[in-house]
């Protein structure tokens, strides 16, 4: 309403919905949840990492100049599993575990078998280590963080505490189930001034001496486990694989657009794209049993599940993330001054959307929660909805391909 006069000047009512209810996103990322969520966070997500790359949103364009990578950190081994491939895993002396089962496995599989990801011998297979790996993962990649930091300060001659004086270390990770349903993090690490992407970083800091950095600490970090009766003392490390490419204004390198879209591909998966864990909490052993998921996740399950039951275990809280794994960690983080944040995203849209600037106005408003879900018939109204739209983008996309072919 006006300040001054008092005359309304616009006004809503639910009643005039239908239902008498207003429907408001759920927000949730899993495209198995809510496809409509799910792409707009793919698209906040391509932003959010692309802003970090090219600038926009309130970074600077000059980012874009500086030492930055795309790094792929991976989960040690556990056990064998049968890979996609030439030959999965060949032996010429053949041989035998202490289980009965062969060592090897000359078979070519294909990436979509199913029995890609499984482990040769379960019975060989450490689900204990792989579980209280994914529940320490996010402590291990803080140590990365902070030994990267050493090292480059190292590097340049510096002490370690004053690296702060003298440049940032910024970073967006996004963390993605592999197909033996252990979790890898690929992540875009820049290096900025002490104060942000506002300030250019110092002579020293150069792509080269990143790499250096990274790989050095990527090798090093370990996290040690307190010690407990019923697995012992665990040393937790990065695997073996590790992937750290530079990124160029030039062309030689990957292309800034294209790894914020691959970053942006795996926020939405849920567990059925992945073939890791669940979309849902499970709360019963029942719900474990009765879960869609293969043998070897349901073992990650139940393992998960029993360590989650021990009272030294309680801090770890493995059976509120059983559908995860063990994982507790956000499926994207970043540090403060990497890029925008989700929060100034929406909120650039609802401006965008809506907005008007009505000077000396007051608004009112009074919500009530109602509840959430659409009621069965707005759930076959949204349903065609959702398959109207997706076949208008699967037909924009195929204008734009076959025009883009004609030229």
């Amino acid at each position: 309403m006006d300040g001054t006069t008092g005359e309304i000047l616009h006004h809503y009512d639910t009643r005039n919905e239908p239902g008498e209810r207003l429907l408001v996103r759920c927000r949730n990322r899993r495209a198995t949840i809510c496809p409509a969520c799910s792409r707009l966070h793919a698209g906040d997500t391509y932003h959010l990492v692309r802003a970090g790359l090219l600038g926009g949103k309130n970074v600077p364009a000059s980012v874009c100049h500086r030492p930055r990578l795309f790094v792929t950190l991976t989960a040690p081994s556990f056990g064998p599993v049968h890979r996609a491939g030439e030959s999965c895993r060949p032996r010429r002396d053949g041989g035998t575990c202490e289980h009965g089962r062969p060592l090897g496995c000359s078979v070519v599989h294909a990436p979509d078998e199913p029995i890609v990801g499984q482990p040769l011998c379960p019975d060989c297979y450490d689900y204990t280590a792989h579980v209280l790996w994914h529940a320490h993962a996010s402590k291990l990649w803080d140590r990365f963080v902070i030994d990267v930091r050493r090292r480059l300060a190292s590097s340049a001659g510096l002490v370690p505490s004053r690296f702060a004086r003298h440049a940032r270390l910024s970073f967006a990770r996004v963390a993605e189930y592999q197909k033996r349903a252990a979790v890898h993090v690929h992540a875009v690490i820049r290096l900025d001034g002490p104060t942000g992407p506002g300030e250019e970083p110092p002579a020293w800091g150069t792509a080269e001496l990143l790499i250096g950095a990274v790989r050095a600490s990527a090798r090093r970090v370990r996290v040690r486990t307190p010690y407990r009766p019923a697995v012992g003392e665990l040393t937790l490390r990065w695997g073996a694989q590790i992937d750290s490419r530079p990124l160029r204004t030039d062309g030689d390198g990957p292309d800034d657009d294209a790894v914020a879209a691959y970053v942006a591909k795996y926020v939405t998966k849920g567990a059925s794209d992945t073939g890791a864990g669940t979309d849902y909490p499970l709360s019963t052993w029942g719900d474990i049993e009765s879960a869609a998921v293969s043998e070897h996740v349901r073992t990650l399950v139940r393992t998960c599940w029993r360590l989650g039951g021990l009272p030294e275990n309680a801090p770890l809280r493995l059976r509120a993330w059983t559908h995860t794994l063990g994982y507790r960690g956000h499926i994207l983080t970043k540090s403060r001054a990497s890029s925008t944040t989700y929060a100034a995203l929406r909120a650039e849209r609802a401006h965008h959307h809506g907005h008007t600037d009505l000077p000396d106005a007051i608004t009112e408003r009074h919500w009530r929660y109602v509840g959430s879900g659409h009621t069965p018939g707005a759930a076959l109204i949204a349903a065609g909805i959702a398959d109207d739209l997706a076949e208008s983008r699967r037909l924009a996309l195929a204008m734009v391909q076959e025009g883009e072919w004609c030229r």
